[in-house]
């Protein structure tokens, strides 16, 4: 039978609108309420520059990257993952295709397109948007409450979907203010966490002068967090003023950040030539340089000259530079201490928030029936390279469907 039922939809990033879509193609009327002047604004920034939508790879590897929470995810990604996210894009108009580390891209790059062509085909479905409403909670009768520029409103609805976001990126709307409110309804969740993030180390004020912004390219890292597990990666990161960030740090932020934590450190080494055994780095760094400096050396025997450089001179003394078997061993592991991550707001995406343990199998909350969580805002992390967006799609699709199941049955 056809649904006259009506379903509220709070937060207008990837998640709350395909949770939105689920409902609107279910016959549900949707309103959906967001705190920003319009929707989509940090899929907006994070598209800028290139929109990376989700990862071509194995499935099974690609549920990996999602670390413990892999299993809470699982059903999600399978329902929603890598292949059938592009082929809705592609439902768009929108053509994608897959670049050198397999990450999947618009063939235009950019985000807008595809976030115009899906406004478009949602509000023709009947989507009523309605921005400038910040929501802060319930009243006494269970009304949503929302601060408008006009004043307070409240709304009564049949069902909610929350794609409230993280706690990174405040200016755009993700800011965590929701994560009292539902403490307040006596819901844990875990505390939001910087992911994706940068550390801070203590560069000398003549590399923080001279060198912040330069990329290490072709590098492995690798680093053994308080459980005694080591974790290695290759790929470049970026030399900021404050420490490290860029891609293959991300990619460790979560124990990296973790260790520091629970140790007040993490100790991070550098293979900075990884395509050269450490006999060979030994031979050339011993091998006689008669009257030429050891920069010219080194750029010479080994390809070794830059940023690379300017690293080794960091971690090492004069003295110690001169030192053959100190030098070919800090070559081969660049000891970097960092001791902290970078604030929340800086980070590209959070941890924690609302906990699986918390919602059931089809993202509704446990306590509150007819309420229902998806995207960042779940307890749940993952790398850059797709896999944030991928969830974040999946996890609204799953609310959305459960949404509409929960609001079928109570027409029954």
């Amino acid at each position: 039978m056809a649904l006259t039922a009506r379903a509220t939809v709070i937060g207008g990033g990837p998640a709350g609108l395909m949770a939105a879509e689920m409902l609107l193609a279910g016959g549900v009327q949707v309103d959906l309420y967001d705190a920003m002047p319009s929707v989509g604004r940090k899929f907006l920034l994070a598209g800028k520059g290139g929109l990376n939508i989700t990862h071509d790879e194995p499935q099974e590897k690609f549920l990996t990257r999602y670390g413990a929470r892999s299993k809470a995810l699982e059903s999600m990604l399978n329902a929603f993952g890598a292949t059938p996210l592009r082929d809705w894009v592609h439902g768009l108009g929108v053509e994608t295709f897959v670049g050198t580390s397999h990450r999947v891209f618009p063939k235009e790059m950019k985000a807008a397109p595809l976030l115009r062509a899906w406004l478009h085909r949602l509000r023709a479905a009947g989507l009523r948007i309605h921005a400038r409403h910040r929501w802060t909670g319930w009243n006494s009768d269970g009304a949503l409450r929302f601060a408008t520029p006009q004043g307070e409103t409240t709304v009564k609805t049949g069902c909610t979907v929350f794609a409230l976001g993280g706690g990174s990126w405040a200016r755009l709307g993700s800011d965590g203010a929701w994560v009292p409110l539902f403490e307040d309804r006596g819901i844990p969740v875990a505390p939001l966490r910087p992911a994706n993030c940068g550390f801070e180390v203590a560069w000398s004020t003549h590399l923080r002068e001279r060198y912040a912004g330069q990329a290490v390219k072709a590098v492995v890292a690798s680093f053994t967090d308080a459980a005694g597990i080591t974790h290695q990666r290759s790929g470049e990161f970026v030399v900021s003023d404050y420490g490290v960030e860029g891609s293959l740090i991300y990619a460790l932020s979560a124990p990296l950040r973790d260790t520091i934590a629970a140790r007040g450190r993490a100790l991070l080494l550098l293979d900075l030539l990884p395509d050269h055994g450490a006999a060979r780095v030994a031979t050339e760094v011993s091998h006689p340089r008669g009257s030429r400096s050891l920069t010219t050396h080194l750029q010479s025997r080994l390809g070794l000259k830059g940023i690379k450089a300017v690293l080794l001179r960091e971690a090492l003394s004069a003295e110690t530079m001169h030192d053959p078997w100190r030098l070919a061993a800090t070559i081969k592991a660049l000891p970097l201490t960092l001791t902290a991550a970078r604030p929340l707001d800086e980070a590209i995406s959070s941890a924690g928030g609302m906990p699986f343990e918390a919602l059931d199998e089809h993202l509704m909350l446990k306590g509150m029936p007819g309420v229902f969580c998806a995207g960042e805002m779940l307890d749940w992390e993952a790398p850059t390279g797709g896999y944030l967006l991928t969830a974040c799609f999946a996890s609204g699709r799953a609310a959305g469907n459960g949404a509409l199941r929960w609001s079928a049955l109570q027409q029954q």
